[in-house]
C-alpha cells in the first residue's frame, strides 16, 4: 500500500489513522478503500455498472504500476 501511496494521484494513506489506502476516482466518481488483505471497498456508484466499471478501473492502474503481487 505504501508503493501504491507513492505512485497514485489521488491517494491517501496513513496507517496510524486509518488501515486502509483511499483512492479517490475522477472517473467514475468513487472512492476505493484498499486494504493490504487485498479487499477492496467501493462507495459513492450509483448503480451496479458504475462499480464494476470502476474496480475494473482500479485493476488497470494497479497493473500499469506493476502493483499486484
Amino acid at each position: 500500500l505504501e508503493m501504491a501511496a507513492d505512485l497514485l494521484d489521488n491517494v491517501m494513506y496513513e496507517p496510524e489513522q486509518f488501515p486502509g489506502l483511499i483512492y479517490r476516482m475522477q472517473d467514475p466518481k468513487t472512492v476505493m478503500l484498499v486494504f493490504s488483505s487485498g479487499k477492496i471497498v467501493c462507495t459513492g456508484g450509483k448503480s451496479a455498472n458504475m462499480v464494476n466499471e470502476a474496480v475494473h478501473n482500479l485493476f488497470n492502474v494497479l497493473d500499469d504500476y506493476a502493483l499486484f503481487f
